[in-house]
């Protein structure tokens, strides 16, 4: 499509949202840079109850994790195997840039907590070639993602950021343009009575009596020489409470004085709570339920750790993002072209370096990677020969596998015999020609043949003898 076409048709998310409204923003040559703000409003903020607990972490470290599976616009065969990436806008936003402020893996993060923290996320085209509410064909050129608002038959409201103005709005588009993720693991993070919840709320309750414990009280009691019952007694008790109070809050270091009657008795430590001994409790379920275990956090998890960890959790958030990219924004058409929003996870990214050389000679040797590829994982540049582009086991005779340097098999000789006389010949000593006997063969000879040939070599080697003496002796 030329650039005026594409120019003529480019369609915005929200500039559809701002019809539907009669809005027209206009900003003026002395307000060019648009509103300001001294946070990033494009990133979905997470709420204030995870945000202070250790579930953002839980978060974080998922979301890094799912941020290095790499997910592209690929072509595959009819039994589903990838042939090669689509060189397409849509391609670029799931591998270079979702949109002019987030970079493909930043925006794959954001997916995921937001999803995490909501239970659910919507990835929004913004930017496309054509109309998505009146075709279907058309080109993604940016995403980003959305926060659900509000649930309609057909539709959905959401609200997302629109870097035209530098605000989050909200905007309507149908469920089929949208891709729509709900959390998998939704039961066990976000149901009210779900053990994530549950251990937010004990933490809650824990950072409240933290605060309480933490704060500016003394926490001590004053043993004055009488029995205070009366009323009078209990006044002038008040009054000599209030006394050390004003005593202590007036003085520069904290120092008070009381009579020599008096004393001053300090509390110890509170009466503990079970609050520590539930939150283990939840907490340990939680890392069971989600498939962590505390060594993949610290990065000590051995490969069956890691092996459960990628299975359980991360594949799931995977695949579940993936499969709606490929519900939503490809068409039937061009999923029966061979069109696909596919997956690709590092293979060697566990594998320690004792063991990388052994896992390149198997993938080598049984002709699954050539050299170059092995050579990429390694991180080094690839080398133009044409061997190194080849799939062929390194430990077999390359005379064997290269057509170029195949030895005829007709010209190949039996291995109890040498070269036939009848392609060397014989050379005679005293006329110095060959003296080919003409024989295929030496199976042909008769016996009085094969003897005068014999007798022949006997004389040659006789004379190689005189030979070797006469340079001997001088």
């Amino acid at each position: 499509m030329k650039f005026a076409d594409r120019l003529s048709h480019a369609w915005n998310a929200f500039t559809m949202n701002d019809t539907q409204r009669n809005q027209t923003k206009i900003y003026s040559k002395a307000f060019t840079n648009g509103m300001t703000s001294s946070a990033r409003l494009e990133k979905t903020p997470l709420r204030i109850g995870t945000e202070r607990t250790i579930l953002a972490s839980i978060y974080n470290r998922i979301a890094i994790d799912v941020a290095t599976i790499e997910i592209r616009h690929a072509r595959v065969d009819q039994n589903g195997r990838f042939q090669e990436e689509i060189s397409s806008n849509l391609n670029e936003c799931l591998s270079v840039s979702a949109n002019k402020d987030q970079t493909a893996r930043a925006f794959l993060m954001d997916v995921v907590l937001s999803m995490f923290d909501e239970g659910d996320v919507a990835i929004v085209p913004v930017d496309t070639t054509f109309d998505v509410t009146k075709t279907n064909s058309y080109d993604i050129q940016s995403v980003r993602t959305g926060k659900v608002r509000q649930w309609m038959p057909d539709h959905v409201r959401l609200e997302v950021y629109n870097d035209k103005t530098g605000q989050r709005e909200e905007i309507t588009l149908p469920k089929s343009k949208v891709c729509l993720i709900e959390n998998p693991l939704y039961q066990v993070m976000n149901e009210p009575n779900s053990t994530l919840q549950r251990l937010k709320h004990k933490l809650a309750l824990l950072d409240a009596t933290d605060d309480k414990q933490n704060s500016d009280k003394l926490n001590m009691i004053i043993q004055l020489p009488y029995t205070i019952k009366s009323e009078s007694r209990m006044e002038q008790a008040e009054k000599r409470r209030k006394q050390v109070e004003m005593q202590l809050t007036d003085s520069k270091y904290g120092v008070a004085y009381i009579d020599g009657t008096e004393k001053i008795v300090q509390l110890g430590h509170p009466i503990e709570s079970r609050l520590i001994e539930q939150i283990t409790y939840f907490t340990d379920q939680l890392y069971s339920q989600l498939g962590l275990t505390p060594a993949v956090f610290n990065g000590t998890a051995n490969p069956q750790e890691m092996l459960n960890y990628n299975n359980r959790t991360i594949e799931p958030i995977v695949g579940a993002i993936v499969d709606e990219m490929h519900r939503k924004f490809l068409t039937k058409t061009a999923r029966t072209q061979g069109q696909a929003i596919v997956y690709f996870r590092a293979p060697f990214s566990l594998v320690t370096i004792d063991n990388l050389a052994d896992m390149a000679e198997k993938f080598t040797r049984n002709e699954i990677l050539n050299s170059n590829e092995v050579r990429a994982v390694l991180g080094y540049r690839p080398v133009d020969t044409p061997r190194a582009e080849e799939l062929l086991n390194k430990n077999i005779n390359p005379v064997a596998n290269d057509p170029q340097l195949m030895i005829d098999p007709t010209q190949q000789l039996p291995i109890d015999q040498t070269m036939p006389p009848e392609q060397e010949g014989i050379v005679d000593a005293e006329t110095g020609q060959n003296e080919n006997i003409g024989l295929s063969s030496y199976e042909d000879m008769t016996s009085e043949e094969l003897e005068s040939y014999l007798k022949k070599l006997e004389a040659y080697d006789s004379e190689l003898d005189d030979l070797d003496k006469q340079v001997d002796e001088a």
